[in-house]
């Protein structure tokens, strides 16, 4: 706020928290909880993108959906379903679960946990120093007395398609954020928000056509990724793999033609772009910092403790450090750094090693992550290629998914799953499910490789009757144990 003066407003805390998003609140609940003040800065809603606009209002519009498909897969249930999806409930469901976009809520609890919450855009203007420019003019200059810290996240990267910017169409907030369903819609990317909102706006009504340069799903096991599209492709979804855009041009009456190279043109209502993102490192003021960015636009190494390389009071947490862009990996990092600035602060030197709570080593090993298409693909851990890549000598043990439980679970359940083990120790590199549901499969996966249990202790970890976590037992039965 101004003093009326046109001089800027001065502040002190411990530390700055630049992002209010879901790793930017938790950093700041951990500096609470561990004695210090702390200010967070957010220019747009509190709450950030995972809250507005990424995983609860896609996973929102996804869950009807699935809930209704999930019912028809199972005779006696299906025959209940007689009428079609409500998309007007659909899309008003999904507003409850977003605030209808009024992060009045996420203030309100970032105040109650004894932080001081400042509306406007951060930058660094100085050691332990950040100016923030309020939507009215106003500046605020905060002086902070240990820390600065960066969970601004990350920013969507537009492919460079001629005509592309000449053309009116959504990125993944616009879909999120929808109130209609286009009666066709072409998806540019095949990442995980991609083929997520692809399969939703069609069973939603809309026709779908994806088209992904380089592959959809490409860090997935292919036979998980195969089980996923196989169900897309029975939608009627059509999917282009290895295909690229090379034109993209709109027409008077509002339609989209995408040119592609080796298939036929396609025409739709609404275009979705959804091509990747980067760390939003845009306009931070890091050269205030003696920050230099990569070439790509990120920050250097980014220590476990999320300290950036070459500064002792500037840190990073989530999407804008570079390392594992998801929510729940960003928050783990923010409460490891938040613990490591607040015992750094008591005068202690907190331990950093590899299974600190001061130090988030995870994403070297056990990062779980989950495609919320239907049929689901949950991975953790390593693919193959990436532990040879790493000098590991792994074998594999891959089965369908056809126990009691998935029996139960669907008529016609089809699932995939692979373990990647480690033959030095015959412990876990890494897990993939591919089916209805799993996703909840996983974290025993995670347990697992995070905490390094051998095949003949998890040989005594017995799976409940009849669930389909009984997959688990056909795994190291084939595994040989």
């Amino acid at each position: 706020m101004s003093d009326g003066t046109g001089e800027a407003r001065a502040l002190t805390t411990d530390v700055v928290v630049i992002g209010a998003g879901p790793v930017g609140e938790n950093v700041a609940d951990r500096l609470i909880a561990g004695g210090l003040t702390a200010v967070v800065v957010e220019a747009d809603l509190a709450g950030g993108e995972c809250s507005y606009w990424a995983c609860m209002p896609s996973k929102a519009l996804i869950r009807p959906l699935t809930a209704v498909h999930a019912a028809r897969a199972v005779d006696g249930a299906a025959q209940a379903v007689t009428g079609t999806v409500d998309v007007e409930r659909v899309f008003a469901r999904r507003d409850e679960f977003t605030s209808h976009w009024d992060d009045a809520g996420q203030v309100e609890w970032i105040e109650g946990i004894g932080a001081t919450f400042l509306r406007g855009r951060g930058r660094i203007s100085g050691e332990r120093e950040v100016t923030v420019m309020g939507a009215d003019g106003a500046t605020t200059v905060i002086t902070a007395t240990h820390a600065v810290v960066l969970a601004t996240g990350s920013t969507p990267v537009t492919p460079p398609i001629e005509g592309l910017e000449d053309v009116a169409f959504w990125g993944t907030r616009e879909a999120t954020s929808a109130h209609e369903a286009p009666d066709r819609l072409a998806v540019l990317g095949g990442g995980v928000a991609g083929m997520e909102l692809a399969q939703a706006f069609a069973r939603l009504g809309s026709t779908v056509t994806v088209i992904a340069r380089s592959g959809v799903l490409a860090t997935f096991p292919r036979p998980a990724v195969k089980t996923v599209l196989d169900a897309l492709r029975d939608e009627g979804i059509t999917i282009h793999e290895n295909t690229a855009t090379t034109r993209v041009d709109a027409a008077n009456d509002g339609t989209v033609t995408i040119t592609l190279d080796g298939a036929d043109p396609v025409v739709a209502d609404r275009l979705l772009v959804s091509t990747g993102r980067r760390p939003a490192t845009d306009g931070l003021g890091l050269e205030h910092a003696g920050v230099r960015l990569t070439e790509k636009g990120g920050l250097p190494e980014v220590a476990p403790t999320g300290q950036v390389a070459g500064t002792d009071w500037l840190f990073a947490v989530g999407d804008v450090a570079g390392k594992v862009l998801l929510t729940h990996q960003g928050k783990y990092e923010a409460r490891a750094t938040g613990d490591f600035i607040a015992a750094r602060a008591d005068g202690s030197t907190p331990d950093a090693g590899p299974f600190s709570r001061y130090a988030a080593t995870a994403d070297e090993v056990a990062v779980p992550q989950v495609v919320f298409t239907d049929p689901e693909l949950a991975m953790v851990g390593r693919t193959v290629e990436q532990a040879r890549d790493a000098g590991l000598d792994v074998r594999t043990v891959e089965l369908p998914i056809a126990v009691a439980g998935s029996s139960l679970h669907a008529d016609g359940y089809t699932g995939w799953a692979q373990l990647v083990i480690d033959t030095s120790d015959d412990t876990l590199a890494g897990v993939t499910f591919a089916g209805p549901d799993v996703s909840e499969l996983l974290h025993s996966a995670t347990v697992a490789i995070a905490g390094q249990v051998p095949l003949d202790r998890l040989w005594h970890a017995v799976p409940a009757y009849p669930t389909i976590s009984e997959v688990w037992l056909r795994l190291l039965e084939k595994a040989g144990r």
